[in-house]
C-alpha cells in the first residue's frame, strides 16, 4: 500500500480522518493500531503491577502484562479512498474512561472492538458512541482465529440501538481484516453524513 509520500507526489492530498479504536481492557485496540499503521505507532503502555489487583479485572486475560495508561496513535493512508486515517487507541480501563471525551474531539467515527468471551467488558463503549451519536462499528476480535458467535448474535447481545450498525468479524493481527474494518467504518460515517444532509 503507497504511503503519503506516493500521495502527495502526485498532488493529491489525502483527507484528514480522526478516527477512535475503543473497547474494554484487553480485546486487542493496541494490537489493531500496531497492525495497520504505516508510522511506528505511539504507544503509552505500563506494566501492570500489584497494585492493579481488585482494580483490572484479568479475569481470561491472565496473560496480559501491559495496559494502555494514555492512548495509541497510528496512521494509515489509504489511496484509493483517499484519506489518510488518524488512529486513537482510548484506554480500556474504567479509571481511564474521563480521557475518551478528549479523545473524541474532532473524531468522526470509531471503530468499538470486542471479545465475545468477555462482551459485558465492551457495553460502556458501546453506550459512549451511542450517546454522543457518533458512528461507529463493532469489530468483534477473533481470538486464536475463532468465533463461537454470528454478527447477528452479538448485535443482539450488544443491544445496539441501531439495527443497522454494522457488526464485523476480524483478526486484530491481521492488516486486512483490519483494513476492511476501517473502510466498513468509513462507509458508515459517509452514509451517516449523507442522512443527516438529506
Amino acid at each position: 500500500m503507497p504511503g503519503y509520500d506516493t500521495v502527495a507526489a502526485e498532488g493529491q492530498e489525502p483527507a484528514p480522518v480522526k478516527l477512535l479504536i475503543a473497547g474494554g481492557f484487553g480485546v486487542g485496540k493496541t494490537t489493531l493500531v500496531e497492525t495497520v499503521s504505516e508510522i511506528e505507532p505511539l504507544r503509552t503502555e505500563e506494566r501492570l503491577t500489584s497494585a492493579g489487583i481488585g482494580v483490572d479485572d484479568l479475569g481470561g486475560i491472565e496473560a496480559k502484562t501491559a495496559t494502555t495508561v494514555a492512548m495509541d496513535f497510528g496512521r494509515i493512508t489509504l489511496d484509493d479512498a483517499g484519506v489518510v486515517l488518524y488512529l486513537f487507541g482510548t484506554p480500556g480501563q474504567e479509571r481511564f474512561w474521563f480521557m475518551w471525551d478528549d479523545l473524541l474531539n474532532g473524531a468522526l467515527g470509531a471503530v468499538v472492538l470486542v471479545d465475545t468471551r468477555r462482551l459485558d467488558r465492551s457495553f460502556p463503549a458501546v453506550d459512549f458512541f451511542e450517546s454522543r451519536g457518533l458512528p461507529f462499528v463493532v469489530g468483534a476480535n477473533c481470538f486464536h482465529g475463532e468465533q463461537a458467535y454470528t454478527a447477528d448474535e452479538i448485535r443482539a447481545a450488544l443491544r445496539l440501538r441501531d439495527p443497522g450498525t454494522p457488526v464485523l468479524m476480524l483478526d486484530a493481527r491481521e492488516r486486512g481484516d483490519v483494513r476492511e474494518v476501517l473502510l466498513a467504518l468509513l462507509d458508515t460515517v459517509i452514509t451517516k453524513a449523507r442522512t443527516a444532509v438529506s
